[in-house]
């Protein structure tokens, strides 16, 4: 599926910019910067491949460095203009974890990963990057604060699985599951939309 590889070195590199941004805004420097779009980038994309019990596609592949450097780059020469269009950010990020999700599954289920696991690494591929980069800045992580986040991977996540079962084009399965996750995240945030949340009994 060559469509999802390049899919995937451009969401890495989104993600890069990503964690890059979140250092800039902390006056992080230049090294801590390019660090912090490292982990985002490929730390999901890492745990998965642990799981599977596989080396790191970056550890093979240059192409995912190159893609991280270049988004950090970018993050440090546009970081006035690009912390201006934090919209813009906002649905790079939602189509990068769409598409994340979807290369988390598929990948699972290429190594013969359970319909369940994969649906879970999936998951764990599009969000954990931004976990490890919140819990080293010290931030709450998206995927513990009043927002679907996580929630939107699953549910493209398990579209992806559900799709394989029919005789669809695998790259058709992609981009509607992608789209799913994409669709879900941009109208929980448009509609300030949350998941109920569980309150103790007093």
């Amino acid at each position: 599926m060559e469509l999802i590889y390049y899919i995937d070195l451009l969401g890495t590199m989104v993600f890069a910019i990503s964690g890059a941004m979140a250092a800039n805004r902390y006056g992080i420097d230049i090294f801590g910067a390019t660090f912090m779009g490292f982990v985002t980038a490929i730390g999901g994309g890492s745990l998965r491949d642990v799981f599977l019990n596989i080396r790191p596609v970056w550890v093979e592949d240059g192409n995912y460095l190159i893609a991280i450097f270049v988004g950090v780059f970018i993050s440090i020469l546009f970081n006035k203009q690009l912390d201006s269009f934090a919209r813009t950010l906002f649905l790079f990020d939602a189509l990068g974890i769409g598409f994340f999700t979807v290369v988390g599954v598929e990948k699972s289920l290429a190594y013969e990963s359970s319909a369940i696991a994969a649906v879970m690494l999936g998951m764990f591929s599009a969000c954990m990057g931004g976990v490890i980069r919140d819990v080293l800045m010290n931030v709450t992580p998206l995927i513990l604060r009043k927002e679907i986040y996580a929630s939107a991977c699953l549910a493209g996540a398990i579209t992806y699985v559900l799709l394989t079962f029919i005789p669809l084009d695998p790259n058709l399965n992609a981009f509607i599951s992608a789209s799913v996750v994409f669709g879900i995240r941009f109208l929980s945030v448009r509609y300030n939309l949350s998941l109920p949340t569980v309150r103790p009994i007093n």
